[in-house]
């Protein structure tokens, strides 16, 4: 089959798109398509005519035509499938078959007929490839724009980081009694100014939390974790030995996750006859461009009773709660009591609560995609460079009466490149290279330290870093539900009680 051309023209022979796929004029073609209306039979139907020199395999579209003009040697078979694609091919630019649509979108539909036809003979393709080729998606091109998008990120995201460190300066200043340093210009007391904040802040650091050790602006290794618990003598002898020996020894609790270390707790110190412990956990799955796919929190009241004169016994509870919580009580408790007046006891006044045992009380729920309901918002941000990707991540604290403690941000690297290039960091950070992790340690946060960024560059791809995983304690709860009195059900007298208040993660990861 030899494909000489393929046009779209107009019942009077006037050409409105034509693509040649040999040497010819315009004449020629021009010449060809006026003297085919003339060519065709009125009254019988056709698929095609010919002349001495050509053939017209052609099909009426309302009011034009779609013509291929071929050889009188070219399977008329093979020309009328290539000419079905070509018909099919028109409606995919065009929303009418007329005359103003086609010339409109005339390019499109040249370089959709390139693609059907190469050098007059017809390209084994259908119409969903013939879409695909004409949209010229570039990979480039979005790695471009995405890049060029981050760059933007970046570059708000750090004159809001150097903001937040003036601010941090200024009041660190400001609490040690001293001068606020100058940030006015860029002379030498402004420069002097930010060394002295920075040696402030490094002070507190060190005082406050001497257990992390410091991390160096730019390390060269790995860096060790001191150990979070002490070991027996044995233990410590045989490490002795090993380490004498040339081997390196890493501490057992470094793979530990804080979350894991933290949900062991011991009693108060104080712990009267009348104990109770409030005990939330939440479940949080965000996405990594932003969004909240899933949270859901559960929290408990666990009642404990270690003397028996306190069995008959009624707790009041104060909901400040304005997130839409779900309240549930014990099947034992009186729930009427409970909606009318905020009080936990038993549906029969006359008995009593078990005696050294916990028993739970009253528990609640809280599932939400409302994105201002997450506690802790993680923003990561890797960027590809020449040697490999420059990591951002920031977090801020969105919910003000939280104080949230040893709060770690545990970020996946990629293996076998070794350890991360730390450039800027607010808290500490370990690196733990067996299981290709860095942690990102922070021993507070809150309302006075609700921000912070860690940036740091290592070789790999912006996919490597995630999931990104939070694990954090607090001994606030998240839904403000407290117990504030305990009295008698006999008299009504208060009876002395303790609270244990506990805020955990049970699954924290941004996707």
């Amino acid at each position: 089959m030899v494909l000489l051309a393929a046009a779209v023209c107009t019942k009077a022979g006037k050409a409105i798109v034509s693509r040649q796929f040999v040497e010819m004029t315009r004449t020629r073609i021009e010449g060809l398509l006026a003297a085919f209306p003339k060519l065709m039979n009125t009254g019988k139907q056709h698929t095609f005519v010919e002349t001495e020199s050509v053939r017209y395999v052609y099909q009426p579209m309302e009011k034009l035509y779609m013509v291929l003009i071929t050889t009188k040697n070219s399977n008329i078979l093979e020309d009328l499938e290539t000419l079905r694609l070509f018909s099919r091919v028109i409606p995919e630019y065009c929303r009418a078959l007329e005359e103003n649509e086609i010339s409109e979108h005339c390019f499109d539909l040249i370089f959709a007929f390139d693609e059907i036809v190469a050098l007059g003979y017809r390209e084994n393709v259908n119409l969903a490839q013939i879409r695909t080729f004409t949209e010229m998606d570039s990979h480039e091109e979005k790695v471009f724009r995405a890049v060029r998008e981050t760059q933007e990120r970046e570059a708000k995201a750090e004159m809001r980081r150097k903001a937040k460190e003036l601010q941090q300066a200024r009041r660190d200043a400001e609490r040690q009694g001293k001068k606020a340093p100058g940030f006015g210009g860029f002379g030498s007391s402004a420069v002097s100014g930010g060394s002295t904040a920075a040696m402030i802040t490094e002070t507190i650091i060190e005082t406050d939390k001497p257990k992390v050790a410091p991390a160096p602006a730019r390390p060269s290794g790995p860096s060790k974790a001191l150990k979070l618990g002490a070991k027996g003598k044995e233990v410590d002898n045989f490490v002795d030995k090993l380490k004498s020996e040339g081997e390196t020894i890493m501490s057992s609790n470094m793979g530990k996750r804080t979350s894991e270390a933290t949900k062991v707790h011991s009693p108060p110190v104080n712990m009267e006859s009348v104990h109770m412990k409030i005990e939330e956990k939440i479940t949080l799955t965000c996405g990594r461009d932003g969004g909240l796919q899933n949270m859901e929190l559960h929290g408990m009241i666990m009642l404990r009773i270690s003397d028996d004169k306190f069995g008959r016994i009624r707790l009041h509870v104060e909901n400040e709660d304005k997130k839409g919580v779900q309240l549930q009580t014990h099947p034992n408790v009186d729930k009427k009591l409970f909606t009318a007046e905020s009080l936990i006891g038993l549906k029969n006044p006359e008995k009593s609560f078990p005696v050294n045992s916990d028993v739970g009380v009253l528990k609640w729920r809280l599932q939400t995609t409302e994105e201002s309901f997450i506690p802790l918002t993680i923003n990561c941000w890797p960027s590809e460079s020449g040697s490999g990707c420059d990591v951002n991540i920031e977090y801020e604290l969105q919910e003000d009466n939280l104080e949230l403690n040893d709060v770690v941000i545990t970020i996946p690297l990629p293996s076998g490149v070794g350890a991360p290039v730390i450039g800027e960091i607010d808290g500490e950070y370990r690196h733990d290279s067996r299981r290709n992790t860095l942690e990102w340690c922070l021993p507070v946060i809150d309302a006075k330290n609700k921000s912070g960024s860690l940036e740091f560059s290592i070789a790999g791809q912006p996919n490597d870093f995630f999931p990104v995983q939070v694990s954090f304690i607090s001994k606030k709860n998240y839904c403000n539900i407290q117990v504030t009195r305990v009295t008698q059900v006999d008299g009504n007298s208060p009876v002395r009680f303790s609270t244990e208040t506990t805020f955990l993660v049970d699954k924290y990861e941004i996707l």
